[in-house]
């Protein structure tokens, strides 16, 4: 398995970029980023929290390493027309010398789609877009010229040039429904969820079912998880993160204890784990957390 990080853009920009490059330089795989304007009120933050912008960190990140995964986890669908997505997406791969992950999603967040007055359609329509958007990427991605006509865009012999650096460039989808899943069986190169093993498992056999459905091998496509993650040794801080974000999937403990879970995930065939830093601690804490955490997984590498 792999191991990245998922820094927070709700931080101080100088905090992103620190935790990053010391990602980068303690033997992480990868660095992901989530799309989001603000905070929803819930688990993704206040929404008078400031939020930083993933395109223009991304691409700052870019710059600033040279050797992690740089990815979105990702790019809302309903927000991000596929033209210009793939645009910046192959130029990204170029700048950082082929390191892009393009992750995209459907869309959820309704707060920010009703601030900003961009329509969140209802779920099955969102989907239904989001396959069409899909197949637009791939499209644009990889063909001399692009041509898609839907109810949401259209694309007439769009050019998209120059190609990305990979060939090709990975394309992450993050859902879990049986529709969206039917999606990544036919478009994805990596799926992701957030999930602990109990939760994942049957994901993975619906998942193995679409890809049966359209005659793929499911083993074509790699599978990506994260969940919260607090290394302590104090039982009491432990079973209060788990309250508090109940029900996002959350591992609280010492660092064997956090490996216990995430051996569960690579029993099942996970190829990389993200850990999202938001309840990592701040300053030397939470850089010391990250290397426990690497130190611990080291058993887990494939």
């Amino acid at each position: 398995m792999r191991l990245s990080l998922w820094p927070n853009l709700q931080q101080p920009w100088a905090d992103v970029l620190a935790v990053a490059q010391h990602a980068e330089r303690s033997g992480w795989d990868g660095v992901y980023l989530a799309d989001h304007f603000m905070g929803d009120g819930g688990g993704f933050g206040a929404v008078e929290t400031p939020t930083l912008e993933v395109m223009a960190a991304l691409g700052v990140l870019a710059g600033s390493t040279e050797r992690v995964r740089l990815g979105t986890l990702v790019l809302g669908a309903t927000y991000r027309h596929p033209a210009v997505v793939a645009k910046w997406a192959s130029t990204l791969d170029h700048a950082s010398g082929g390191r892009v992950v393009l992750g995209v999603g459907a869309g959820w967040q309704q707060n920010e789609h009703e601030q900003y007055g961009i329509p969140l359609p209802p779920v099955g329509d969102r989907v239904s877009r989001f396959a069409a958007y899909c197949d637009a990427l791939r499209q644009l991605l990889t063909q001399p010229t692009t041509n898609v006509v839907s109810p949401w865009f259209t694309l007439t012999d769009a050019v998209c040039e120059p190609k990305p650096v990979q060939a090709p460039l990975p394309l992450l989808i993050g859902g879990k429904g049986d529709r969206m899943l039917a999606v990544v069986a036919r478009h994805a190169n990596e799926w992701n969820m957030w999930s602990n093993a109990e939760i994942l498992a049957p994901r993975i056999a619906a998942l193995r079912a679409a890809c049966e459905r359209i005659d793929r091998d499911p083993a074509t496509i790699a599978v990506s998880t994260q969940a919260l993650v607090m290394v302590t040794a104090d039982r009491e801080r432990a079973h209060t993160l788990i309250g508090d974000v109940a029900p996002r999937p959350a591992f609280a403990g010492t660092v064997p204890e956090i490996m216990e879970h995430m051996s569960k995930w690579r029993d099942l065939g996970v190829h990389e784990v993200i850990v999202p830093d938001f309840v990592l601690g701040r300053g030397s804490r939470r850089l010391d957390a990250l290397d426990a955490l690497a130190a611990g997984f080291a058993d887990l590498r494939e």
